[in-house]
């Protein structure tokens, strides 16, 4: 018999959701393509949608997580801050903490 376990995580503040795997996700494709909308369409979302979750997450945030670039010759973007940057790699060392946990722990139902 094969067992698997299941879990998401995410982290609030004052009862508003700071960052999950979607919103992280969201953020590290902005951090790679340099665009909401470029990360939204690789992502599969509308614009509208991802712009709801940046907003969302900035709202929730101590500091702003993105800032945005004013348009030009080369257009306009948004760029994750430092705080955003080290919020992104904090919440993927503890979801990754969190499923090495999670495996560990299954391993005791393995083994009855």
């Amino acid at each position: 018999m094969i067992y698997k376990i299941k879990s998401r995580i995410w982290i609030e503040h004052n009862n508003q959701v700071l960052i999950g795997e979607g919103r992280f996700q969201l953020l590290k494709a902005i951090e790679q393509t340099g665009s909401l909308t470029k990360a939204a369409k690789e992502l599969g979302l509308s614009y509208k949608k991802a712009w709801h979750l940046i907003d969302s997450v900035n709202k929730a945030s101590k500091e702003p997580i993105t800032i945005n670039t004013i348009g030009g010759k080369g257009g306009g973007g948004v760029q994750l801050t430092n705080y955003g940057k080290t919020l992104v790699v904090a919440f993927e060392e503890i979801n990754q903490n969190c499923w090495i946990f999670l495996e560990n722990e299954l391993e005791k139902i393995k083994n009855l």
